[in-house]
């Protein structure tokens, strides 16, 4: 695709000083003080790949059909693109949508569906051939504008959707739940393709997804939410190594907690005793009742006890064992009553240099550094 082009679809996002979305105490409330969205603020920057991640039932999807104006906050503002939306129709926003469910009309051809929202608002016939050919090669579906849907594949029609979005260069695009309907491998592929297709284009890109993966592996930055609340905003990295609450460390891939003990012991310092660890002194601002959290891939195995200070040791026996070719999550009983994962890669090709046995005891150890202090 051409520079000239591109530019076209960039001509709207260029960078300013402000964010391109505001959400600014935001809250909805259904009959019944059903509360869905509660005191949200949010800010997106122009041209970032926002996500919004959560459980279902979090107000993930309410927070972005508000952004599109298919809901009205019960409080609150909405401000897209320096513009306060409390009184602007959907169909007046700067904004697409792309539906979980695609919704591709099965009656009309690619070309005429990604043609629809320009005819809709009377473009020149020869503007709209042009842009609609553009929208098709930028998803990469040049030459199929003849095919009727049925005759494509689910992440083909899933592209034509993002086709149609796209095709009318919009300052922000919501994405609800767009991969849900595809198989795991297509899934991962059209991962790749979003953050391809959204490097190239540099629109605002907002999803929302219930997927940790798919968030971490797309987005610049996410809002994880629970029950109507926005819990952390972070990068990906920065959600996964440091996350804030018990809720978002659990949320956010798989971590170990550990209940335990801690007492104040200097500014920004802990100490931090349980039933199976001894006490040792960790970063940390909270004390009482607190969880221990460490990652199932920072944790090592060995048959001695480790002498080096700078790690926390405990001992477990072998439990559930799950092979997944390049590593196996192995569970550890470590007396608590709930198992230890680690995962363990697999670097031989020796099978049995591999293979851990139900009931073998070890020790466990990881890094003082690799522990979060977590409140209860």
């Amino acid at each position: 695709m051409s520079t000239e082009v591109l530019d076209k679809f960039k001509s709207s996002t260029a960078p300013t000083g402000a964010p391109i979305i505001e959400i600014k105490n935001v809250s909805k409330t259904y009959p019944g003080d059903v509360k869905a969205v509660e005191n949200a603020n949010i800010t997106v920057a122009r041209g970032e790949f926002f996500a919004l991640l959560g459980p279902s039932g979090c107000g993930k999807t309410t927070l972005l059909r508000m952004l599109a104006g298919f809901e009205t906050p019960t409080s609150g503002q909405v401000i897209i693109d320096g513009h306060n939306m409390a009184t602007v129709e959907p169909n007046k926003r700067p904004v697409n949508m792309v539906f979980q469910s695609y919704a591709v009309f099965p009656h009309m051809s690619v070309e005429k569906n990604v043609a629809y929202g320009l005819r809709m608002d009377r473009r020149p016939s020869k503007e709209i051939k042009q842009r609609t050919e553009e929208a098709l090669d930028l998803v990469k579906l040049g030459g199929f504008g003849k095919r009727m849907p049925h005759e494509m594949s689910g992440g083909q029609r899933q592209r034509v959707a993002l086709a149609r979005a796209l095709v009318k260069r919009p300052s922000v695009l919501l994405l609800d739940e767009p991969l849900s309907a595809l198989d795991a491998k297509l899934r991962e592929a059209m991962q790749l393709e979003l953050v391809r297709l959204q490097q190239t284009v540099g629109i605002t890109f907002v999803i929302v997804t219930h997927d940790q993966t798919e968030a971490l592996s797309m987005a610049n930055r996410i809002a994880v939410m629970n029950a109507g609340t926005v819990r952390q905003i972070a990068a990906p990295a920065e959600l996964y190594e440091f996350p804030k609450t018990r809720f978002v460390a659990d949320f956010i891939g798989r971590i170990n907690l550990i209940d335990a003990k801690a007492t104040r012991s200097g500014d920004n310092k802990v100490k931090v005793h349980s039933k199976i660890i001894e006490e040792v002194e960790l970063a940390g601002d909270v004390d009482g009742d607190v969880a221990l959290a460490v990652r199932p891939e920072k944790i090592f195995v060995a048959e001695s006890k480790p002498t080096d200070p700078g790690v926390i040791t405990v001992r477990g026996k072998v439990g559930e064992v799950a092979y997944y070719g390049s590593y196996s999550n192995v569970y550890f009983d470590i007396g608590t009553g709930s198992p230890l994962l680690a995962d363990i890669g697999n670097v031989s090709r020796d099978i049995e240099d591999n293979t851990f046995k139900r009931g073998e005891d070890y020790w466990l150890y990881w890094r003082k550094g690799d522990t979060l202090v977590l409140g209860a």
